[in-house]
């Protein structure tokens, strides 16, 4: 497999990985949600402060109102996150 079609599995495996826990295998509660930023993305967490910054993210993320994170909604909160990281890195280069 190609680097993206390897990175595109992983971010599957990680989004099944937390969503099959508990309940609906096929959504993330705000619980797992939370286990999953924590666990995966350690650097991006330390710099949430507070509870309410994540309970805002949840909010923003559930687009349909359900109180949890499909994979669409997932996948749309990688997407941002990614574009920022490459904004970031596209200005650390000037």
């Amino acid at each position: 497999m190609t680097d993206l079609e390897t990175s595109i599995g992983t971010i599957i495996a990680v989004f099944q990985k937390y969503s099959e826990r508990e309940g609906d295998k096929h959504k993330l509660k705000k619980s797992e949600l939370k286990d999953l930023l924590h666990d995966e993305l350690p650097d991006l967490m330390a710099h949430v402060k507070d509870q309410s910054s994540l309970d805002s993210l949840m909010e923003s993320l559930d687009a349909d109102g359900d109180a949890e994170c499909n994979f669409q909604e997932f996948m749309t909160f990688i997407s941002v996150v990614t574009v920022c990281c490459h904004e970031f890195f596209e200005h650390e280069e000037e």
